[in-house]
This record gives structure tokens, sequence and C-alpha cells, in this order.
């Protein structure tokens, strides 16, 4: 297994992004393909964030994402009922992780986890849930595939920072973080 810890610099940045949306609500919009509705999609993300396409003009009728960029630089894969950062990731990951190695990457991310949680915490605030990835209260689409996950609540969506969930068919081990739309919030 190889090991390595970046800067938080890109987690940062992207976080930030994030924390100054405060309504999600006019951002989501029907799972449409197509022109009309790519170019709605992108207005609509434009309008409540100010960021920018990173190809505009070239946008393909098949396909419902599309990437924009941050006034800090950072690109988001934006869909119709999520938002991505694209940034490498920062902070501590694991990968090339053979089967006898799960364990090691398992201590790592929960050594690391703390550190992720802190700098969240520093750009959303305080979480409305920390917990393992097992929990029952967790999902069930999602229970089983993040070691760690932590969720923040604002109107119309779900902040999950999480630990992904080493396991035989995965040879790579991090944190990640994404934004759900939600009818809760």
């Amino acid at each position: 297994m190889k090991t390595q810890e970046r800067s938080f610099e890109d987690d940062e940045r992207a976080m930030a992004d994030l924390g100054e949306v405060v309504d999600w609500r006019p951002i989501w919009g029907p799972p449409a393909t197509g022109m009309d509705a790519i170019r709605a999609l992108v207005n609509r993300v434009i309008t409540v964030t100010g960021w920018r396409p990173w190809a505009p003009g070239n946008i393909d009728p098949d396909r419902y994402t599309w990437g924009l960029v941050t006034q800090r630089e950072t690109v988001m894969l934006v869909l119709p009922d999520a938002v991505l950062p694209e940034s490498p990731r920062s902070g501590w990951s694991a990968y090339e992780i053979g089967p006898d190695e799960l364990p090691l990457a398992e201590e790592g991310l929960d050594a690391h986890w703390p550190d992720q949680l802190d700098l969240a915490r520093r750009y959303w605030g305080p979480p409305v849930f920390v917990g393992s990835g097992d929990d029952l209260r967790v999902p069930p689409e999602w229970r089983g595939r993040r070691r760690h996950l932590a969720v923040w609540l604002r109107p119309g969506a779900e902040i999950h920072l999480y630990a992904s969930q080493p396991d035989a068919g995965e040879t790579a081990a991090g944190f990640g973080y994404s934004v759900y739309a939600s009818e809760v919030a």
C-alpha cells in the first residue's frame, strides 16, 4: 500500500465555495438531458453562485452534468441533484491497497478522520450527524459504502463528508464530500 498526505489547500477552497451557498433549492432541476436542460442547469447555478462554465459554448446535448469553476478556481461537477468538487483531494489517502493491507488503510482513515472533520466544521459549522457508515440511521443505499460519515443540512441540500470504506474490490481509500439535493433541509 502506498499513502500520500497533501496540504488541505484544495479542500479548504472547495469547502469554502460550497459553504457560501446558503440556499440550494434554486439550483436543482429535473434530471433531463439535452441542450435546453443543460443550459437551464448551468444558468441556475450561475445565478445562485456566480460560478462560471469551464467550457462555455461547448455543451454536449447527451450529457446531464456540467463543470463550473468557482471564484476560487475550484471545478465543481454539477448534476441535476448533486454537486461534487472535481479538485484534487487534499489530506491523507491510500492507493494500491492489497487485500492483506485493508486493516492498514482503515487505520489510516481512522487516524486522519478527525482532521478532515475539523476542516469541514470550520466552513460548514456543526454537523447534524457524525458516525459510522454502518449506522442504521444511514439510508440503506449509503450504508456500508462509507467508513465515516458526517452530514450537514442546508435549505434544499445535505452536505456529506465521508471516508471511503476499503474492501477487496477497491485499491484506493480517502476522503470526499458532496452536496445532494434534499427535500428535508
